[in-house]
C-alpha cells in the first residue's frame, strides 16, 4: 500500500535564531502543518548568510535550493537580523524568483516594525513564538 506524501505549502525554509529551543520549537510547528518540505536551520544571522551565499555559489545560482520563507530573530549576536536582512537583499537582488521574510521574534517595539518596512515592504513580522495562525498569514 502506497503511503500519500502530505502537500506542502513550500518547498523550503529557512529559520534564523540565536535560541535552538526556539529553533527547534518553531521546526515542529512548521513540519506539523506541512509548511515545507525542508527546513534549513541557522542559529545565527552570520552563519545563514554565509549558507545561502555557499549555495548560490555552489549551485551557479540555481535560486531552487534556496529557501522560499525565510524566519529571522532580530536579536542575535554578531550579525542581528536586520544586518542579515540587508545582506541577504544583496544577495538575492539580481534574481527573479519571490522571496519571503518573516521577522519572528520577541519585540514589540513599533520602531522595529518601521524599520522591517524600510527594508522591504513585503516583510510579515509575528512575535514569537509561530503559531499555526501565524503560518497562515505566509
Amino acid at each position: 500500500m502506497k503511503v500519500k506524501k502530505p502537500a506542502y505549502k513550500h518547498n523550503i525554509v529557512m529559520l534564523i535564531d540565536d535560541n535552538e529551543l526556539d529553533n527547534f520549537v518553531n521546526q515542529k510547528i512548521i513540519e506539523g502543518n506541512h509548511f515545507a518540505q525542508k527546513i534549513y536551520v541557522n542559529s545565527s544571522g552570520k552563519s545563514a548568510a554565509e549558507f545561502l551565499q555557499n549555495i548560490l555559489v555552489i549551485s551557479n545560482n540555481d535560486v531552487d535550493l534556496m529557501p522560499e520563507v525565510i524566519f529571522v530573530d532580530l536579536n542575535m549576536p554578531i550579525m542581528d537580523g536586520f544586518q542579515f536582512i540587508e545582506k541577504f537583499e544583496l544577495l538575492i537582488n539580481r534574481s527573479t524568483k519571490k522571496f519571503k521574510l518573516v521577522i519572528l521574534t520577541t519585540s514589540i517595539n513599533e520602531e522595529d516594525k518601521k524599520k522591517a518596512l524600510k527594508f522591504n515592504n513585503n516583510i510579515l513580522f509575528l512575535n514569537k513564538p509561530l503559531t499555526d495562525e501565524g503560518l497562515a498569514l505566509i
